[in-house]
């Protein structure tokens, strides 16, 4: 009796130094199996166990996930590294909170699985008890032995304490491994932000793609190891026939690939058909290639890039207010190079490039709007300087009201006008009346005089041109047929376009889409046209002298210009029209048009039609001190009748004299060695005359 009452106090001050080492090892331990391992040792010979081990909850999966053991002179017990809750008895306490003893597991029938390892391994007994704290159930921690009941009541008591000292270990390890989680995370999420914020600012600052794109790649390989980056927008290409929309493709606008070997690079055209790229434009949402598959998508740059040693890429979509506008690709030479958090990371910078880049295009877009505004404003002005400003088309005589039906059932449509009449007859008032009365009214009316530019300048005048396009060019022009963009361009004196430059003018009328000069940018336009001409361009088209073509395109509604001599019954109100203007102007009162002087003017056969009229009406304001007009009549050398003696003579001496220099020219009229340089005029002046003499080829 003695013995037992000595032995037990040993056994007890055994447990107690136990029981301190194992406080000990928690506060040093922060490793589950180092952990294991040393409180084994104090415990041994306190408590009989040949197996510890302990295991954790996974609340993800909602099973108990064995995290540490330890074998004492035995061969390593091969439990199941996870088991669902209700297989396993360490499920049951954590459940519970409360410790399980296994007394005769040889004839357990719970937990079969379990049970099955543990017999197979000599295990007799066991018992399992909770790793818990006041604020969780953890796990539990299990002493299995091979003898037989080898655990009493006062073994669990103390074994309950060592479990309440490894849950205070476990809880402080899971929280502080929480917690350095957390911290990482938020530094992660930090530095994201941070870099999403520097992202952010570069694409406020930079409204050039070709600025802004370098600018993002360097963020983007501060986060993302990579190789490769590109950036490819969509534009329309060149128009075909029998499609109603214009074609889509893909430019590469950035690129950023140090280790390239030159298969891809910017401003490359990415076809649209079997790619990465169409995919993602066509779904909204991004793609991964990991690995590479060429089978899948054969089209677009993922040959070149598998060729210049990509081996996995994510394609993200930029999708603007409007639609697509383009993609974002981002590459690596190794595979699986990429993560989640960096798709996560990529889509948010992709959502702000592709702002950045509906920003950017928007700003080109408005500047190229205000520089094209800005030389509308002066050639407007120029226009408001020139020599016509008429407000209203004067006369009732049948003949100009049929025109001006005609005129108004013309304006509503886009169709081409072609203007046809002598000299000053009023052709560029038609054209204006044509574009009032359209739906292009509010848009810039355009005007051209193909005759007073030199042939040289004529193209670039009617193109435009790029700096550095030809010597002298300095800056960049925009020409008239992009001024008119929208509106009605009016060219005069279509007739003298050279030669060479038709076949420009007929493209851009026909499939409305010209290049500057210098450029092989392909620009579209949406103008109306309307010419005017005092040639008769049927008779040039049968010389060879005016494209047939051309004319075809131009004489698509043909309108004839009266000359003044046949609405003869609208001079007098042509008169008093020009006579009230030039009183205002001249700041004169002229109340009185005589009779004979009006008859006279209305005898009269005005070659110059119009402008004739008007300039001798200005003049005579000019000569009229008084409330009468006084009109020169006798500068017209008219008689009663309106017939000219003197002025016979004065033709028939200069019908002698271009005959005669003529027939020297062998019939050429323009040139330098032509009729018309050796006359000192003008061609249009000389063919004028030519027809107003009635000279034909016949007579030389």
């Amino acid at each position: 009796m003695s013995e037992v009452q000595v032995a037990q106090p040993d056994l007890e001050q055994q447990r107690y130094q136990a029981l301190l080492c194992v406080t000990d090892s928690v506060s040093l331990n922060d490793d589950p199996n180092a952990l294991l391992h040393e409180i084994a040792k104090p415990l041994m010979g306190t408590v009989s166990f040949d197996f510890l081990h302990f295991v954790l909850h996974d609340p993800l999966t909602n099973s108990m996930c064995l995290k540490a053991s330890e074998t004492l002179g035995a061969p390593q017990l091969p439990l199941p590294e996870s088991l669902p809750l209700d297989e396993t008895p360490s499920g049951w306490v954590w459940e519970h909170r409360q410790p399980l003893l296994l007394h005769e597991i040889k004839s357990e029938t719970r937990y079969p699985q379990v049970m099955e390892v543990l017999r197979a391994s000599g295990i007799q007994s066991g018992c399992i008890l909770p790793l818990a704290t006041r604020r969780q159930s953890l796990g539990a921690l299990g002493f299995l032995s091979r003898k037989e009941k080898a655990y009493q009541d006062s073994d669990i008591q103390f074994l309950q304490r060592v479990a309440g000292q490894v849950s205070l270990a476990v809880d402080n390890v899971t929280h502080r491994k929480n917690a350095l989680a957390y911290q990482q995370q938020l530094a992660a999420d930090r530095d994201q932000l941070q870099l999403l914020l520097e992202v952010n600012n570069l694409l406020v600052s930079n409204l050039e793609v070709s600025e802004l794109f370098p600018a993002v790649a360097a963020c983007l390989r501060r986060v993302i190891r990579h190789n490769y980056v590109s950036l490819s927008l969509l534009e329309a290409g060149p128009r075909r026939p029998g499609l109603e929309k214009e074609p889509q493709l893909l430019r590469v606008r950035g690129i950023v690939f140090p280790d390239s070997k030159g298969l891809i690079h910017n401003d490359l055209i990415v076809p649209l058909e079997n790619s990465p790229n169409e995919w993602v434009l066509a779904h909204r949402e991004p793609l991964l290639l990991d690995p590479f598959d060429t089978k899948k998508f054969s089209g677009g740059v993922t040959t070149q890039m598998w060729a210049e040693g990509v081996r996995c890429a994510y394609w993200l979509p930029l999708i603007g207010r409007n639609g697509p506008l383009g993609t974002l690709s981002v590459g690596s030479l190794q595979a699986h190079a990429f993560t989640v958090r960096d798709f996560d990371w990529l889509k948010r910078v992709a959502s702000q490039i592709a702002i950045a880049v509906e920003n950017a295009l928007a700003f080109r877009e408005i500047a190229e709007l205000k520089d094209r505004f800005a030389h509308e404003k002066l050639y407007l002005e120029e226009e408001i300087r020139s020599e016509y400003n008429f407000t209203e088309i004067v006369g009732h005589s049948p003949v100009l009201q049929r025109i001006l039906r005609q005129v108004k059932t013309v304006a509503d449509t886009n169709a081409t006008v072609l203007v046809l009449g002598e000299t000053g007859t009023g052709k560029e008032l038609i054209a204006r009346a044509i574009h009032d009365l359209s739906r292009r009214r509010d848009q810039t009316f355009v005007k051209l005089n193909c005759a007073a530019i030199p042939t040289g300048l004529l193209e670039s005048e009617l193109f435009g041109h790029e700096r550095g396009a030809f010597t002298g060019a300095i800056s960049q022009k925009i020409g008239r047929l992009e001024l008119a963009h929208k509106g009605t361009l009016f060219l005069d004196e279509v007739g003298d376009i050279p030669l060479e430059l038709q076949p420009k003018l007929l493209r851009a009328l026909q499939e409305r889409e010209f290049e500057r000069l210098g450029s092989t940018k392909t620009r579209r336009i949406d103008s109306r046209l309307i010419a005017a001409t005092n040639r008769d361009l049927a008779h040039m088209v049968a010389e060879g002298s005016f494209r047939s073509d051309l004319y075809y395109r131009l004489s698509v509604f043909p309108l004839r210009i009266p000359p003044l001599r046949e609405r003869r019954e609208d001079i007098p109100l042509l008169v008093r029209y020009f006579t009230q203007k030039y009183c205002r102007i001249l700041n004169r009162k002229v109340e009185i048009i005589p009779t004979e002087t009006m008859a006279a003017l209305v005898r009269w056969e005005w070659p110059g039609n119009i402008r004739e009229l008007e300039n001798l009406i200005e003049r005579a304001v000019i000569l009229s001190p008084a409330s009468v007009l006084n009109v020169p009549l006798p500068e017209l050398f008219v008689s009663s009748n309106g017939h000219n003696p003197k002025l016979d003579r004065l033709e028939s001496a200069e019908r002698e004299q271009i005959l005669r220099v003529l027939r020297e020219t062998a019939g050429v009229i323009g040139g330098p060695a032509g009729a018309a340089a050796r006359l000192g005029v003008k061609r249009t002046t000389l063919n004028f005359k030519m027809k107003k003499l009635g000279i034909s080829r016949a007579d030389l």
